[in-house]
């Protein structure tokens, strides 16, 4: 039986035997001694997107340390409210921080913790997935929405992908002139609209 850790891109977890292309932690343990759920869904706001192999590290999964999350793709990471992992993937995590500075238009890239501040308030409303109203004529490459039937779409050039655990379905035409319901946070899309380019799982096309 698989465990319940692979992340959807409003941030829940279920257990399902389809694998993605990342994985990440929310700050610490979740998981009880019998590798199972907790009540809880994070331990601090460091929410990060890192990588599956990294200098031949081989970890227990759902072990004594943190509980490991696994993610399709970094659309559906950034989505739920990750960011890259500044360890593993620094050099992702540089040009994301570089991104949000010019989508922010700050002086200077911010630190992993002042993004975690902004992002904690924007992914979370008390314990569900906030979501946010936007024009979907504005939106950039990689952002996620609900259309309709409460089902996730990925942005991607004129078309919207259905999302599922184990990849992207056929492109539907992107509607023009629509108001739609955000998934991802809106300061990540702004990361986004500065021209960070998120790693898509291959079915994207």
């Amino acid at each position: 039986m698989p465990l319940q850790n692979r992340v959807d891109p409003f941030g829940e977890l279920s257990a399902v035997p389809a694998r993605g292309l990342f994985f990440g932690n929310r700050g610490g343990r979740i998981h009880r001694g019998d590798r199972t759920l907790s009540r809880r869904r994070w331990t601090s706001r460091a929410w990060i997107c890192c990588r599956l192999e990294f200098k031949g590290r081989h970890r227990a999964v759902w072990g004594k340390s943190y509980t490991e999350l696994f993610f399709l793709d970094e659309p559906t990471a950034l989505a739920a409210g990750h960011r890259p992992c500044f360890e593993c993937r620094r050099a992702n995590a540089v040009a994301f921080a570089a991104a949000w500075a010019r989508g922010h238009r700050l002086n200077a890239a911010p630190l992993a913790g002042e993004m975690d501040v902004v992002l904690q308030a924007q992914r979370l409303d008390g314990r569900k997935k906030r979501r946010h109203g936007a024009k979907l004529d504005e939106l950039p490459d990689g952002a996620m929405i609900v259309l309709d039937h409460d089902a996730p779409l990925a942005v991607r050039g004129d078309v919207v992908l259905p999302w599922s655990f184990s990849g992207y379905g056929p492109a539907r035409p992107r509607s023009r002139g629509i108001e739609v319901e955000l998934l991802t946070p809106p300061a990540i899309v702004a990361v986004l609209g500065a021209g960070y380019r998120p790693h898509w799982h291959w079915s994207a096309g």
